[in-house]
């Protein structure tokens, strides 16, 4: 998969942020600090992208996709893991993307949330 878009597609959702973590050496997108998703490499420098999910939503990713296993170095029931260099869809990706978003989007106070979305 093309990782080019990564940033962008993260970046123009409302409130969305990036930063760069050193001491992970991983790019992570969130929204008033808290993380939505984290793209980087595993231990043998694989480039993954760990992204937030609903248990269900990620239980079922896993089940489909050989690429897609429980979040590397997180909570295995919340986080989910994609190796980008597999042949899972961008379209797959970006529905798992949309879904950490919205999480944590939804996860915030009502006065945030309503100042993200303006």
């Amino acid at each position: 998969m093309e990782c080019d878009w990564i940033d962008d597609y993260c970046l123009a959702k409302k409130g969305a942020e990036m930063d760069y973590k050193e001491e992970w050496q991983a790019y992570r997108y969130m929204i008033r600090g808290k993380m939505f998703a984290m793209r980087g490499g595993d231990k043998e420098s694989k480039p993954i992208i760990t992204v937030k999910l609903l248990p269900e939503f990620g239980a079922r990713l896993r089940e489909e996709y050989e690429a897609i296993v429980p979040g590397y170095y997180m909570n295995k029931l919340h986080w989910n893991s994609l190796y980008l260099e597999s042949a899972v869809s961008e379209k797959v990706l970006m529905a798992m993307l949309d879904q950490g978003y919205e999480l944590v989007l939804h996860s915030l106070s009502k006065k945030v949330q309503q100042e993200i979305s303006g």
